[in-house]
């Protein structure tokens, strides 16, 4: 389970075996069952959690109460409400396990600790939160300015193999449509093929 940690922060800075030791000490392996909730709307956010098994839904709810999914994470993907966790505000973001899953999760206090005694873990998150608002700032013109079909064949770019996991429901709230007119997207790209 740490080697994989290991494996994805390597992608962004070059630690000493020693020092990957010190970092991944403080994290905590939790399991969740399918459908269990991680963290709720209203909850403070107190951790950040590595994915090393499993795909989690992180959404919110509308103004009209219907699901809003920000994004699916997977097996090497992050999970947190971000501004919660900095800001120490209730959380907008609801993060529920949609099989059993694995997170190696580490408290904003032991991460602060880290920064203080490994300077490369403040660069290592740093990075990540620079491809994280990428990642934020591309969804968001996805949302604004593409079709749902184009929305859709993204989608199946980004998450190969997930869409087998997921219920239409669960992909339609991704992309911002109903699940009806996801119905009509993809027989209208299976004819198309």
């Amino acid at each position: 389970m740490f080697d994989l940690l290991y494996k994805n922060i390597s992608r962004y800075i070059d630690l000493p075996e020693e020092e990957f030791n010190r970092f991944a000490a403080p994290f905590q392996l939790k399991k969740f069952k399918k459908k269990e909730i991680v963290l709720s709307e209203g909850d403070y956010c107190l951790f950040e959690g590595f994915v090393t098994k499993g795909c989690f839904k992180i959404y919110y709810l509308n103004e009209n109460g219907f699901e809003q999914t920000l994004y699916f994470a997977v097996k090497e993907w992050w999970i947190t409400d971000i501004d919660s966790l900095v800001n120490h505000v209730p959380a907008i973001l609801n993060i529920e396990a949609l099989e059993d899953s694995e997170v190696l999760m580490i408290s904003k206090r032991d991460k602060d600790y880290l920064y203080k005694t490994i300077p490369q873990i403040e660069k290592l998150f740093r990075i990540m939160n620079q491809k994280s608002s990428v990642a934020l700032q591309r969804r968001i013109l996805s949302l604004t300015g593409k079709t749902a079909d184009k929305r859709y064949l993204e989608f199946l770019r980004k998450y190969p193999g997930l869409e087998q996991k997921l219920t239409q429901q669960q992909i339609a709230s991704y992309l911002g449509i109903t699940h009806e007119f996801l119905s009509k997207i993809r027989k209208k790209i299976a004819l198309e093929e």
